[in-house]
């Protein structure tokens, strides 16, 4: 355990830093794509040397949102982890706060308030994945609206503050490794995007260039699963990758959605809008997960009748520290934020 760290290393970080064998993998990343320089990784090294402006953009920027910010995200949730402290409902403002910086991180500003807005961040990703892979809506069979990821995250976002606020810390490890696992699907399927684009439509620098970061941002928690397959996704997805396998690239994540803590109806397949199907070779992978009737509302009911119950105990007990002039929670303004 690291000093004024007690989680650490938290254990989504150590898949990337056991993969890459650099804390800062994620700042190298996009550090050598904006130089034009080589990383220095034990595993899934780039050379952006082998790219020109196009190539290394899209490398710096898909780097800074879904490397840096995704494990920031992640950083977040779990110092709520550490800052919560069992049973107590007076003293959980700081635990709570970084559970909501977390939220913000996942989210960015340029959503509003409803979630509707144009992002950048992996709110965002989510949302336009969704509509290449037939994942949007409350049930995921959609092409529209918001993502069948996003309604299921600020379902765990939600049950996680209110047992933030409520001192139930030990519940939060499970909430915090599905929200990490839930995370990640949209990487996986810009992998996958990008890897059917490369290798069906003739890709150009830009393509593979999201392919290769999109891969990075997710090939550790395939190798904490198989080295193997985590090797067959970089070797096809790699920066100056001399080919591209669609098959084999989906086929080595498939091998390893259940270890991932995902499965098929979550990723779901990639949509030929013109025809009317999936592409050929690129549906969902059939497992139990895609018979599924509308798991996610039987899940916000249980969920919201768990919160709803913590949430009326909460209330009552907020009205009766007003009422004894010790509010649980001061005005916010007053607070510097960690971030």
């Amino acid at each position: 355990m690291l000093e004024g760290c007690p989680g650490c290393p938290y254990a989504e970080f150590k898949k990337y830093y056991d993969y890459y064998g650099q804390a800062d993998y994620a700042h190298a990343w996009v550090t050598a794509a904006l130089e034009g320089t080589k990383t220095n990784f034990n595993n899934g090294n780039a050379d952006f040397s082998k790219y020109g402006f196009t190539g290394r953009a899209e490398a710096a920027k898909k780097g800074s949102a879904y490397m840096n910010v995704y494990m920031y995200v992640i950083r977040e949730f779990e110092d709520a982890i550490d800052d919560c402290k069992k049973g107590c409902l007076d003293c959980n403002f700081g635990s709570v706060h970084a559970w909501d910086e977390g939220v913000a991180f996942y989210t960015g500003s340029l959503e509003g308030v409803t979630g509707a807005g144009s992002g950048k961040l992996i709110h965002a990703l989510a949302d336009k994945r969704c509509q290449n892979y037939k994942t949007c809506g409350i049930d995921g069979t959609e092409l529209e609206g918001q993502s069948y990821i996003n309604y299921q995250l600020f379902q765990k976002f939600l049950i996680g503050q209110q047992y933030l606020v409520t001192g139930t810390c030990d519940a939060l490890r499970e909430i915090v490794d599905d929200i990490a696992d839930l995370m990640s699907v949209p990487l996986v399927q810009g992998t996958l995007r990008y890897a059917y684009k490369v290798d069906e439509l003739k890709g150009a620098e830009k393509e593979k260039a999201e392919g290769a970061v999109f891969a990075a941002a997710v090939v550790p928690r395939v190798a904490a699963c198989s080295s193997d397959d985590a090797k067959i996704v970089y070797d096809n997805m790699k920066v100056d990758a001399s080919s591209t396998d669609h098959a084999a690239v989906k086929g080595a994540f498939e091998r390893n959605y259940e270890c991932m803590g995902i499965n098929g109806k979550l990723v779901g397949g990639l949509w030929n809008g013109a025809e009317g199907k999936y592409y050929v070779n690129a549906g969902p992978k059939k497992d139990k997960s895609t018979s599924n009737v509308n798991g996610l509302a039987i899940g916000l009911g249980v969920g919201f009748g768990v919160v709803g119950l913590v949430g009326i105990g909460f209330i009552a007990h907020m009205i009766r520290k007003e009422k004894q002039g010790k509010p649980i929670f001061t005005n916010a303004s007053n607070d510097a934020i960690d971030v």
